[in-house]
């Protein structure tokens, strides 16, 4: 489950991007989530994501 929390959601996800995962896609499709649902949730709160960082900033 991902936290509700947009800011909470960025910071779980950077933790897994960097941890685990070589990309978003790799994450999404992993964990089984809808990657433009977390990527519109979390533009809605004026993160976006950077490839070459593997990172939401």
């Amino acid at each position: 489950m991902l936290p509700k929390d947009p800011h909470m959601l960025a910071s779980f996800l950077n933790l897994k991007l960097r941890d685990f995962y070589p990309t978003l896609d790799a994450l999404c499709e992993d964990l089984g989530v809808d990657k433009e649902e977390i990527v519109q949730k979390l533009e809605a709160e004026e993160y976006s994501y950077d490839p070459e960082r593997n990172q939401f900033i």
